[in-house]
This record gives structure tokens, sequence and C-alpha cells, in this order.
């Protein structure tokens, strides 16, 4: 069983991960590049637009002069290599989702198939992307954001609370439970996800830029956790299936 789950969560998330890594090099990483013109601008309009709002405490999602200060530290070129470490990472990340699946859909007693696993794909995008974007979209470079291991925290606090809340609506037949689940889905952002001040601004790139950044990004996003759901539906029909009469699944 643990061969089959691994060579599947391998298999699923390299096919995945391969297709959405040609996705993102059309679609987010031009983008990407884009707004780092922007970023990397002169250094004293960098100084002046931080400058203005010195009272607020402003990180910059992707610092390029703070990485220029680190500058033995590796990093991929432009072109073949960055396209090609990005699309590891992609890889990496389908194969991280595909195990989650698996263990997810294996815990909960659910028969592993294509329509199944591609529902929990969905409910996994839901999860990690959807309700945390409604708090925190996804950050293009260039960016003014509050403090890293705050957003850290809330974005944790948001999986944790929408996966309980899915799970009980989907699995709990008591109405208490589900109002449970309710309040679990509001709570995150009743609190509200760390920002910066209203007063606080300076952003590096176009308003207009980072909104299709965000949406796209989430487009890709959910393209991710629903080709590798299909993937590991198809790939445990067919790698050990033999098992599923043993194994009860």
């Amino acid at each position: 069983m643990l061969t089959r789950v691994f060579a599947v969560g391998l298999l699923a998330g390299l096919l995945a991960g391969l297709i959405v890594a040609l996705l993102q090099a059309y679609t987010t990483t031009p983008q990407i590049l884009e707004a780092e013109r922007f970023e990397n601008a002169p250094a004293a309009a960098h100084a002046a637009a931080a400058s203005a709002f010195a009272p607020a405490r402003l990180i910059l999602v992707h610092d390029a002069h703070e990485h220029a200060e680190t500058a033995s530290e590796w990093q991929p070129s432009e072109g073949p290599e960055r396209t090609l470490f990005t699309a590891i990472a992609t890889i990496g990340t389908a194969v991280g989702f595909a195990l989650i699946l698996i263990a997810g859909m294996l815990w909960s007693g659910d028969r592993i198939n294509e329509t199944n696993a591609m529902a929990w794909g969905a409910a996994g995008f839901a999860t990690a992307g959807l309700a945390p974007a409604m708090g925190l979209a996804p950050e293009i470079p260039g960016m003014m954001a509050a403090d890293l291991f705050a957003r850290q925290q809330w974005w944790l606090t948001t999986c944790a609370a929408t996966a309980a809340a899915l799970w009980l609506f989907l699995r709990a037949e008591q109405p208490w439970l589900r109002l449970i689940a309710v309040i679990l889905l509001i709570a995150p952002h009743a609190i509200g996800a760390p920002h910066l001040g209203a007063e606080a601004s300076g952003d590096l790139v176009p308003a207009e830029l980072a909104a299709r950044f965000a949406a796209t990004s989430l487009a890709v996003q959910a393209t991710l956790w629903i080709a590798t759901g299909y993937f590991v539906g198809l790939l445990w029909t067919r790698i050990g299936a033999g098992e599923d009469s043993a194994d009860g699944l």
C-alpha cells in the first residue's frame, strides 16, 4: 500500500505539475516579470516611495534591493534556468497536494477515483486558496504588505478553520454541527486579515497588474488542485488496482 501511495502521488504530481508549469509560463510568469520591472526601478524612486510613509511598517512582498545586499546568495538566472526551477517547484507542490489528497481519502474511507479525487481537489483549493484569498489576495512582487509572521498565522488559521468547516458541512448530519461550520467559516474573516493602515500605500506596481495577477494566480492554483485530483484518481485505479479488494477501497 505504501508503495502504491508514493507511486501515485509522485506520478500524479509530476503530470499535474508539468501541465500547470506550462500554464504558468504563459500566465503568471509574464506578470511577475512585468512587476519586477517596476520593483527594480532606480533606488532613489524606491526610497522616495517608502520614506513618504515612514510611520507605518511597510514590507515589500519581494524586496529586490534587500536581495541585492545579499548578492552572495545563489539564485537562478533569468530565462530557461529560472523557468526550469519554477517548474520544479510547481511539480514538488503538486506532489505534496497529491499525497495530501490520497491521505485524506484513505483516512476518510472514500473510494479513490477521478470524481472523488477531483472533488477533494476542489475542497483543497477552497481551503488553501479561495478562503485565504478573501482576506489576503495573492501578492505580486513590488506590493507592500503587513508583517509576514502575522500574515502566515492568519493564513494557517483560515485554512484550518475552512477545512474543519467543509468537513462538518459534508460529513455531519446534526444541525448544530453545521452551525459550528458556519461560525468556523466566518470567524477568520470577522477577525480580519493583517493589513497596512488605510493611510499606508506605496506599492511599486500598478493596481491593475496586481489585481490581474491575483485573479490569474487563483485560477492557476485551482487548476493545479483539480488536475492533481484527476490524475490521483486516474492513476490509483490503474496502479496496484488489485489491492482495492484487499483494502476495502
